[in-house]
């Protein structure tokens, strides 16, 4: 008798933890000092421009190779066709407004946060951070841009996430 009320009584906590997780209701936001959200945004606005340096970096390093292998008189490799550079140009034109677009929401948390004393309130430009920083993470996805760009895109991604669990925002995806 008493074996089965223990039973009874674990498969009822085992149903009601299956339908709470089945609720999909979206994390709620962490308790931390407000201090502790300024260091997450900091976080995030650093990765902006790191990852926004790498490609300028990498963009210049592209243009000056083949300037010089230009004036050298060699070849350069078997060029592209203009199918191929549109197609590249576009890719480069969608990550470089993704990236500006991210940037610009970046800012205006920073500049909201910093007017309020209650930092929930800025949960608005959390949300749009993360609806920026995903359109990036399509177009990284989907593209080749090297191992660094995909460490520094890692790093800045794990920083928007961070943020979004303090607020209660869904989170990006991998």
């Amino acid at each position: 008798m008493e074996l089965d009320m223990q039973r009874t009584t674990l498969t009822v906590v085992a149903l009601v933890v299956a339908v709470i997780g089945l609720t999909g209701k979206p994390a709620s936001a962490q308790v931390m000092p407000k201090a502790q959200v300024a260091n997450l945004i900091a976080k995030v606005e650093n990765g902006v421009d790191e990852f926004r340096k790498y490609l300028e970096k990498r963009g210049d390093n592209a243009h000056d190779a083949a300037s010089t292998a230009q004036a050298s008189g060699r070849r350069a490799r078997k060029g592209a066709t203009e199918s191929q550079k549109a197609t590249a140009s576009n890719k480069k034109d969608a990550l470089d407004d993704a990236l500006g677009d991210l940037n610009r929401s970046t800012n205006r948390l920073r500049r909201k946060f910093d007017a309020t004393d209650t930092w929930m309130e800025t949960k608005g430009q959390v949300q749009r951070v993360v609806d920026d920083a995903r359109k990036i993470n399509q177009v990284v996805a989907r593209g080749s841009y090297g191992p660094e760009a995909a460490r520094l895109w890692a790093v800045l991604r794990t920083g928007v996430n961070d943020l979004a669990r303090a607020y209660g925002v869904p989170p990006l995806g991998i």
